[in-house]
């Protein structure tokens, strides 16, 4: 089992955990291999004679292969080059020769600790309990500059060391020796050259925060946009015989922590720390890679399966999401909530929807709802590699139901989280345009099946007395028809799910719950909801101001209690009484500043920018300290006076200051508190006109 890995030069460096450390073996006999198809098999031939003189190509041959998963073994040109820097220039030099169709790739962009797993059977669990250390340095401290002034802070573990340079490179050290850890848990990729350049500046020339020494920069930074979002994926960072993870750049750490990130190492067959950083469509991607390997099917470096021709009439029913009904605005009392269990996977397992088995062309069926699309027969890939992910799941949420041990409790959570969100995307994923094996009619085709199945159930809810309020894609929400019996839901749940092959699950009860309509028109907005959980104290609170990273944590308080105070007395005037109070703090100046601060995430260079936002004053002032923001990255301040348009309009959250902007905040949490009342029909004027009118406040609100 090997847990890291170091690319060197020509060679793969592993590290294999043992019971007090970890030791590592150098691997020189290991050459990566790359595949190439092309228009005959005399072109390969000549491909192959002219490739056994390039200087980094070891060997050539050919091996039986499949083009794709409905294709038979045939003979492909075999490339094992020197090394992993050497894969993509040679697959550049077969690709450009004789024309841009003439030949084509694979397994060419595999990470390379995922590629060595893949070709020399090395498993890249840990053999034991990883132990893993913290550094972590303060949001504004995390500049990539190497010149920057050597790091004077720095919390090590739970324990934060201030002091001259010296000082903390040799806490690091002290602490890297007493506990030796397995895994490095990083605030910012950058922590790893400024501790190298504050040792450097302190004379510590011997300091490593490897298990040897020195470190490798794995890639620089990046700006990408996806989905309209402009994102930025900081440089990465190896040290020698440790993992290392960035918590500014992972997501599956972050969701699912340590053990569902090895439950997917196991799965994936990807090294801890390019998991840790891997996308959910580059772990799930690196799933299906492993099932194509099983069956010798070769990975292609592009997608390039092309859409196939519609009509106009099939595109319009075709090009559609999953189906919402809208909620009707208001408080509901008695609110159930029925989900189907992992509804896209299991539409894939049960209908055996997958990319090759969409439209397969020798089958002339109707069987997609709407669309008449054939699935065939035959196996499907993509139902085999969901199959056992769903059976794990509800395994593991079986054993979570059972357990009392708080760490087995939490470790089943991870591993839950990290099965959930693979299953969340696999939909999704089959219509990016950028998916190994990805194809447009497997979403289509998934979409239109769970359109159908949610319709059955709505109209099987409808026939035993109950009223849907809401749906979406794989939920529906209901609330007793007055005036009617019910039929239990769980009744209803059964048949619905021995109908459709799906499980529908009584998910939730809730005492009320309430719908938000949208801002300009009275329309109920399809993922902006609050409420009470039936039996207890818990709230369920979704899309309102609370639940965006954007909002301050002042206004989310206080819209936090104001959801309380609508519980406990479903009276508009009530809450706009407490707010009034609250919104006195604010105007006192009462309010602690750190509770203002703002995250908003920037979209573009300083440069870039043409208007003087609140998010380019905060970059002016980061640029007074030396220190940059990409796109993509976060800014963090206290909005001070709104209505300047310099970098005085806006203080570093990191910044000593005592000021605040009261107008601006009291708009934030006026705007906070109409989403809470609009149900009652209150919209933003009317919460303005009684704050306005100055009514004696009741002591309730006290």
């Amino acid at each position: 089992m090997a847990f890291t890995f170091d690319c060197l030069d020509r060679a793969v460096r592993y590290w294999e955990t043992t019971p007090d450390g970890a030791e590592a073996t150098v691997d020189t006999a290991y050459t990566p291999t790359l595949y190439a198809t092309g228009r005959s098999q005399d072109t390969l031939a000549n491909l192959g004679q002219d490739l056994t003189v390039h200087p980094t190509v070891v060997d050539v041959g050919f091996a039986e292969k499949r083009r794709g998963w409905r294709h038979d073994p045939e003979p492909v040109l075999r490339v094992d080059v020197a090394g992993m820097d050497a894969i993509t220039p040679v697959a550049r030099t077969i690709r450009t020769r004789e024309g841009a169709d003439a030949f084509r790739c694979y397994d060419v962009d595999l990470s390379p600790g995922f590629r060595y797993c893949l070709d020399t059977g090395t498993d890249p669990g840990p053999g034991r309990e990883l132990r893993t250390l913290q550094l972590a340095v303060s949001e504004d401290d995390h500049d990539h500059d190497l010149t920057a002034a050597p790091l004077q802070e720095l919390t090590v573990g739970d324990k934060t060391v201030t002091g001259a340079p010296a000082t903390v490179v040799d806490a690091v050290g002290q602490h890297l020796a007493e506990s030796d850890p397995d895994v490095l848990v990083v605030s910012h990729a950058a922590v790893i050259p400024r501790l190298f350049a504050t040792a450097d500046h302190a004379g510590r020339e011997a300091f490593a925060l490897g298990r040897l020494p020195g470190y490798t920069k794995r890639a620089g930074r990046s700006t990408y946009e996806s989905y309209g979002r402009v994102s930025h994926s900081p440089a990465r960072y190896a040290v020698p015989g440790r993992a290392v993870v960035d918590e500014s750049n992972t997501f599956f750490w972050d969701q699912s922590g340590l053990a569902g990130c090895l439950d997917l190492v196991e799965r994936s067959r990807k090294p801890l720390q390019e998991l840790a950083w891997a996308s959910i469509g580059n772990v799930l991607t690196a799933i299906q890679v492993c099932t194509a390997r099983e069956r010798h099917v070769l990975v292609p470096w592009n997608a390039w399966r092309p859409e196939r021709f519609k009509s106009m009439g099939t595109l319009h029913d075709a090009d559609r999401g999953g189906l919402t009904l809208a909620p009707q605005p208001g408080v509901h009392e008695d609110v159930h909530e029925l989900d189907f269990a992992s509804l896209y996977p299991n539409i894939i397992i049960t209908r055996n929807v997958s990319p090759e088995t969409t439209r397969c062309g020798c089958h002339d069926t109707d069987d997609v709802p709407g669309l008449g699309y054939s699935i065939c027969e035959a196996d499907g890939y993509l139902a085999n590699v969901l199959d056992p992910l769903v059976d794990d799941r509800a395994r593991l949420k079986r054993e979570r139901a059972a357990a009392e041990d708080p760490d087995r409790i939490a470790a089943l959570d991870g591993q839950i989280s990290a099965l959930k969100w693979i299953l969340v995307s696999c939909f999704g994923y089959q219509g990016f345009s950028n998916a190994k094996f990805g194809r447009i009619e497997c979403h289509e085709a998934i979409n239109a099946y769970a359109r159908e199945i949610l319709l059955d159930a709505k109209a099987a809810l409808e026939a035993g007395g109950w009223r849907v309020v809401h749906g979406i894609v794989d939920s529906l929400w209901v609330t007793p028809r007055p005036g009617e019996s019910q039929r239990p839901l769980e009744a209803v749940a059964a048949e619905v799910t021995a109908d459709v092959g799906v499980e529908l699950e009584y998910e939730d009860a809730y005492d009320w719950l309430a719908f938000v309509p949208m801002r300009d028109s009275a329309a109920g907005a399809l993922t902006r909801y609050f409420g009470a959980v039936a039996g207890g104290d818990d709230y369920v609170l979704k899309g309102i101001e609370c639940r965006q990273r954007s909002t301050c944590e002042w206004v989310a308080e206080l819209q936090r209690d104001l959801v309380r105070l609508v519980g406990e007395t479903r009276d508009p005037e009530a809450v706009c009484d407490h707010l009034r109070v609250r919104l006195a703090d604010l105007g006192r100046g009462d309010v602690d500043p750190a509770a203002l601060a703002i995250t908003n995430r920037v979209s573009k260079t300083r440069a870039a920018y043409q208007q003087y936002t609140r998010s380019v004053a905060a970059l002016d002032r980061l640029g007074d300290r030396g220190l940059e923001r990409f796109p993509g990255e976060d800014v963090r301040y206290v909005v001070v006076d709104d209505a300047r348009a310099d970098r005085d309009r806006v203080r570093l959250a990191s910044e000593a200051t005592s000021a605040y902007d009261p107008a601006f905040y009291r708009d934030r949490a006026v705007r906070a508190a109409t989403s809470v009342l609009s149900p009652f029909g209150w919209r933003r004027d009317r919460v303005a006109e009684y704050l306005r009118a100055g009514e004696r406040t009741r002591l309730g609100a006290f």
